[in-house]
């Protein structure tokens, strides 16, 4: 009994077109004979499934996903593998650059590839719960962060000491934790004062277009620094600066499902309980501190941050903090001095304040700027007025001040190459020698004119 191969959609034994039926139909002077042939051959170049062999998963290069994977997430290509944590004996210490409240830092080596680093080695002697916030949120504000204005992170590594000469003096205080860091050979801060003149003007806005965007990408991602002074900028001898020290910086908002920085976005503000910023050092550091925080403000936004580049734009050019002050009220009187005492016009939200009522104000007059700084053009100082701005809504942004009219007037930004180099005294390197001038010529003493018979 013959069986009918080319049976019809309608039959019994109908199955689903495939694109060997196409191929048939669009070469029906083939035999059936060859086509058979053929069909056998391209069969035997299928891969068949077996049970027992390893599915291989598919490369990233592949254009065509299979069923399986979902078009909406990554291959696992994609991902790499998760790795641990190198040692610290991986580095080779150099000296040890500065100490502070939350790790010590020091120069290192790296001994595969020569790269000078810097080592941060956190403080975990105090920390009764686990691993330090603090460290925690400074390893993904960097992670997050990543700028050419931002220090970078390598990697974070373990130890037990940075030294074997140290395991003496640290038994039993094993799983160290350093976080690697590009190295910057000086902080703005330390330069300023080697430096016998200020920056120039075009050396200024060199260094406050790369503060600016360092800042306005951090905003950009949801992070804000709260910490920002020269001492947390570092600078190389190429004139780029690296904003560091993310150990007080938070994540604002919730960037979960909204498209970018919307304008309804950009008012959320970050809700803290009072007093959540802790200050180690409040004649230092409350330098920098925004007014709204000075008075009690339980909820902040980037404007914070603004004000502290506000800030450090003035100790550029004045070579010095523009409020030396050696406590919170006397800060707010400087603040007072040079701006003038707030008014409901400047600053509509300032009597809702916790501390607005527990100061007496002066007398209201304009601000001091064109004395403070009278060599700064106009735009400069409408500018740094713009920054040190009372009423945070009023207050201009970082993305805005990149924009603004003073970067563009004469003189233009100097390019950074053309900076000039200074010691670094983190790499130990020694401050250069004043050459001595050469003494002035010895006079005339006992010049006596030559006659002939002296020649003679």
């Amino acid at each position: 009994m013959s069986h009918d191969t080319t049976a019809g959609p309608s039959t019994p034994i109908s199955r689903k077109r495939s694109k060997w039926d196409t191929l048939e139909e669009a070469q029906p002077s083939i035999p059936l004979e060859q086509s058979v042939i053929k069909k056998r051959q391209k069969i035997k170049n299928i891969r068949v499934h077996e049970p027992d062999a390893v599915p291989r998963l598919p490369t990233i290069s592949s254009t065509k996903l299979p069923s399986s994977y979902s078009k909406y997430v990554p291959q696992r290509t994609h991902h790499p593998g998760l790795l641990p944590s190198r040692s610290v004996y991986s580095y080779e210490r150099l000296n040890q650059i500065e100490e502070g409240s939350y790790g010590v830092v020091f120069r290192a080596r790296d001994k595969q590839t020569g790269d000078v680093v810097a080592l941060k080695k956190l403080k975990l002697d105090e920390e009764k719960y686990g691993f330090p916030i603090t460290a925690l949120r400074e390893i993904n504000a960097l992670i997050v962060c990543k700028h050419e204005n931002v220090v970078g992170i390598r990697e974070v590594v373990v130890g037990e000491t940075l030294t074997q000469c140290e395991c003496t003096l640290e038994m039993g205080r094993r799983h160290r934790v350093f976080i690697v860091m590009d190295f910057v050979e000086h902080d703005l801060k330390s330069l300023l004062t080697l430096m016998p003149q200020p920056f120039v003007q075009s050396e200024t806005k060199t260094l406050m277009l790369q503060l600016l965007s360092a800042v306005a990408h951090c905003h950009q991602n949801w992070i804000l620094h709260r910490d920002l002074k020269t001492s947390n900028l570092l600078m190389n001898n190429r004139g780029t600066i690296k904003v560091a020290d993310f150990g007080l910086a938070r994540r604002f908002g919730d960037p979960v499902g909204v498209g970018g920085m919307t304008q309804l976005v950009v008012t959320l503000w970050y809700r803290c309980a009072s007093n959540f910023i802790h200050y180690d050092d409040t004649s230092i550091k409350a330098t920098f501190r925004a007014p709204e925080i000075l008075f009690g403000a339980v909820t902040y936004s980037t404007a914070i941050d603004v004000w502290s580049v506000g800030c450090i734009f003035g100790e550029l050019l004045l070579k010095e903090p523009i409020f030396q002050a050696k406590n919170e009220i006397e800060l707010i009187s400087m603040i007072f001095k040079l701006l003038g005492p707030p008014t409901p016009l400047s600053w509509p939200g300032y009597t809702s304040l916790p501390l607005s009522k527990t100061l007496t104000l002066p007398p209201v007059h304009t601000s001091q700027f064109r004395h403070k700084f009278p060599y700064m053009t106009a735009a400069g100082i409408d500018l740094l007025s713009k920054m040190l701005t009372y009423d945070p809504e009023k207050r201009i942004t970082a993305a805005d001040a990149l924009q603004h009219p003073y970067f563009s007037e004469s003189p233009p930004p100097k390019h950074p190459d053309l900076f000039s180099s200074f010691p670094s005294v983190a790499a130990g390197e020694k401050p250069r020698k004043k050459l001595d001038s050469p003494s002035a010529p010895v006079g005339a003493v006992g010049y006596q004119l030559l006659t002939d018979l002296d020649i003679s």
